[in-house]
């Protein structure tokens, strides 16, 4: 984060706002809405700055910039048209070691003052770190929308009967329970309508309503390939109404922040050269334990749990052991990953179908169907595979697939360093440790795997086929060229 988000309590507290224009004006009214105990300095003012002085709401000080006036204030907001003085004003108040907003000018200041949606005492603030005030603006738009303004009226009620709520329901799981409850149920309906007693008198009646025996459960969610954007809206509840959160090694960084920050996060992932199964019974203990003390459990899983995974596994000890649960599907890295490189899994004139196999299996105990594998027309995907591609070039060449079949491997796929490279089957192993490929790589071969360079559009596409050729992300828009070594 470029800028720490922080809601100031500047109640009683004074204000420097340096400007006298409807700029300042604008500021003054906002400062004076939070209770802020605002001063103005400028040499002339606007009619309705000098109202709000008659009124006695706010102090002006008839002048040009004076050092002495951050003298025994809590924040300084520059709002004039000189740049020079803004300057001035800035590095006085860095001396005075006082945050200080330039309006417009993010490089003068210190703090940005947000676009907001008011519903007080709930204040939604957008901050686009000063570098797209424009952005910041459409997306308090959208927002606006989004929240009705009986938000205010819910938060003073509860806020109003939070004590009785601590209280009746002392476990944070059930308080959190009672809270959706409150934003679903007939209190935010009657306050929508404006019928404040009908409102309160639900709250009351539910929190005098003996509480039940709380149930745990556990939400197997799959967490898509890396791109937090391409969870589904019911894996992001889950994140997000989450006491417990066991999560894999392939789980994104990025993914794990849309959590609920107070959930609790244990990290599960298996790791080579560890006694797997062990690992997978530890899982299984953990889902038990936490979700029979009544805890709300996620079970995250990188991609999709049904694919590849355990997911089977663990719903087979829930359900052994009585403990409800529930699925939300994941996108699998061979749908998603293969997408962002560019490369459709099938094409009329390349491929009437898709294998999706997994080589995380021992040589040893290998009982793929190699001579039906290296059949042309047809495409096959590859799952953790970067560590066998040797033994998966001479399977594939050894049972008749061509040396000049196209393959594709790609790399943190879906994710800010995606690498794609792609090249002929006979060369995958020399190439891909040429390149410095590693896990997690999802290895795509067959004919659709040449159209990548040219459909490329996402990450670093390294191209074999036609020649040595990296090219970079395209720009939305761009035409697409063919690609020359």
């Amino acid at each position: 984060m470029k800028l720490f988000p922080i809601f100031t309590d500047l109640k009683g507290r004074r204000v420097l706002v340096v400007g006298g224009g409807a700029v300042a004006e604008r500021k003054v009214r906002s400062l004076l809405s939070a209770g802020a105990d605002v001063v103005a300095g400028a040499p002339a003012f606007t009619p309705a700055l000098m109202q709000l002085a008659r009124e006695a709401r706010l102090s002006l000080l008839h002048d040009a910039f004076q050092p002495e006036w951050l003298d025994d204030v809590w924040l300084v907001i520059a709002a004039t048209d000189d740049r020079m003085q803004n300057r001035c004003i800035a590095q006085v108040a860095e001396q005075k070691r006082l945050f200080v907003n330039v309006v417009d000018d993010p490089e003068l200041s210190s703090f940005q003052v947000p676009s907001i949606v008011d519903r007080s005492p709930l204040t939604i603030a957008i901050s686009s770190s000063g570098a797209a005030p424009v952005l910041a603006r459409r997306l308090r738009e959208r927002i606006e929308a989004m929240f009705d303004h009986s938000l205010g009226a819910l938060a003073t009620l509860a806020a109003r009967h939070r004590a009785a709520i601590r209280r009746l329901r002392p476990g944070l799981q059930r308080r959190r329970e009672f809270y959706d409850w409150l934003l679903d149920g007939p209190v935010s309906s009657a306050l929508s309508a404006q019928r404040l007693e009908v409102a309160e008198k639900a709250l009351l009646d539910e929190l005098s309503t003996p509480e039940k025996a709380a149930v745990g459960e556990v939400v197997l969610v799959g967490a898509g390939p890396g791109d937090p954007g391409l969870l589904t809206l019911k894996a992001l509840r889950a994140l997000n109404e989450a006491d417990v959160i066991l999560y894999d090694r392939l789980v994104s960084d990025d993914v794990l922040e849309l959590a609920r920050r107070d959930a609790q996060r244990i990290f599960v992932g298996k790791t080579p050269g560890e006694d797997h199964h062990a690992t997978q019974t530890r899982i299984h203990e953990l889902m038990r334990e936490y979700a029979l003390a009544g805890n709300r459990v996620v079970r995250l899983k990188g991609g999709d749990a049904f694919v590849f995974g355990r997911g089977g596994e663990e719903l087979e000890y829930l359900a052994a052991h009585g403990i409800p649960y529930r699925v939300v599907p994941g996108l699998t890295a061979g749908l998603a990953c293969t997408a962002y490189a560019g490369i459709p899994l099938t094409h009329r004139a390349h491929a009437q179908s898709v294998r999706f196999i997994t080589a995380h299996s021992s040589k040893q105990d290998d009982a793929l169907d190699w001579p039906s594998l290296a059949g042309e027309k047809q495409t096959l995907v590859f799952y953790m595979g970067v560590s066998q591609i040797k033994w998966l070039e001479r399977q594939l060449l050894k049972h008749g697939r061509s040396g000049e079949t196209p393959f594709s491997l790609i790399e943190n796929g879906t994710r800010a360093r995606q690498r794609t490279l792609t090249g002929r089957l006979s060369e995958l192993a020399a190439l891909a440790t040429y390149h410095g490929f590693q896990a997690p790589s999802l290895l795509v071969v067959g004919e659709v795997a040449a159209l990548g360079p040219r459909l490329s559009w996402y990450g670093t596409h390294i191209d074999h086929l036609e020649g040595s050729h990296e090219q970079q992300p395209r720009p939305a828009g761009q035409e697409l060229q063919p690609l020359h070594s």
